[in-house]
């Protein structure tokens, strides 16, 4: 196994309020991992630090040998959706993710339209964005965190707004997302879906990482 994230004594602060204390991980491919507890807990505030969206006070972040803030502002080859993604609501779900694409420019619009399709949305509707069921959003988020095939995907509450349907077809994408030898790091409330994706499961409370549980 090769090892992907590495957290080292990590904290962060807000305003001198602590919301993460003296976190340690070590997180290897080819697998789901989960994370769980309370609004607040700190789940959120840990991926945006792996991700690079904002940096600890104390501690570090290693993703694939680099460290976050130091050989690179932000992880390679990392897909995330966290919190309500920002998309531009006049524009159709392609014309978004074409949009961001070519921001990096590594995948082609025939590519984006592949991923819309995987997530089970019409890569080829013109209904704007605004318009989308909360579901339909949240489909798109995943879609633009799958697009560009990231070795590390993020999925902070992947299954809000999702129905039963949507529920299954995102726990099957994930999974053959982890087949290809890549990892998953995944926020949930749902016990069902922790229980049924993760292959360990990481317990946060105040901030702390109180115990791992191999699902």
């Amino acid at each position: 196994m090769e090892k992907f994230i590495e957290v080292k004594h990590v904290s962060k602060a807000f305003k001198g309020e602590n919301v993460l204390e003296d976190i340690n991980l070590e997180l290897y491919d080819d697998h789901i991992y989960g994370f769980v507890g309370r609004n607040g807990s700190g789940k959120s505030v840990l991926f945006k630090l792996i991700c690079g969206y904002m940096y600890p006070n104390l501690g570090e972040i290693i993703v694939r040998g680099k460290k976050i803030g130091k050989d690179v502002d932000f992880p390679e080859n990392l897909g995330a959706l966290i919190e309500n993604p920002g998309f531009l609501w006049h524009e159709s779900g392609l014309s978004n993710l074409v949009y961001l694409a070519k921001i990096a420019g590594k995948i082609s619009k025939e590519d984006v339209k592949e991923a819309i399709k995987r997530v089970g949305l019409d890569p080829n509707s013109k209904k704007h964005v605004g318009k989308y069921s909360l579901g339909m959003k949240q489909r798109l988020g995943i879609a633009q965190a799958i697009m560009e095939d990231p070795d590390i995907l993020i999925l902070d509450e992947p299954m809000n707004g999702l129905d039963e349907s949507g529920i299954e077809d995102m726990r099957k994408l994930i999974l053959e997302f982890r087949k290809t030898g890549k990892i998953v790091l995944i926020a949930s409330h749902n016990k069902e879906d922790i229980q049924v994706l993760c292959d360990e499961v990481f317990e946060m409370k105040n901030g702390k990482l109180c115990n791992k549980e191999t699902a």
